[in-house]
């Protein structure tokens, strides 16, 4: 199943995350290894949020990646969604069936 994450960023995040930025992406190098996050980045223009694309077995794994990250631990997200995602066309598609 597909997850998407969002997160809302506190203001000045870019800023802030320095400290926090190299644990971040070595936590998101570890999920996108296991095959488990297929995309993410931030938002640009501003840089007030991102979005995460999880190709998972179940909602548990995203929100284990939120549980880890050091980004919400630090207070850099202000707010994190996940809702879960029917993807019906794409590249990424590891199958489709009409429901």
């Amino acid at each position: 199943m597909y997850c998407l994450l969002f997160y809302d960023y506190v203001e000045n995040v870019v800023e802030r995350r320095a400290p926090y930025r190299e644990a971040h992406l070595d936590l998101v190098r570890k999920y996108v290894s296991r095959g488990e996050l297929v995309l993410a980045g931030a938002f640009a223009g501003p840089v007030d949020g991102a979005a995460f694309a999880f190709n998972v077995d179940g909602r548990a794994t995203v929100e284990e990646f939120v549980g880890e990250d050091p980004y919400v631990a630090e207070g850099l997200v202000a707010k994190w969604q996940i809702r879960e995602w029917t993807v019906v066309v794409g590249s990424a598609m590891q199958s489709y069936s009409a429901t």
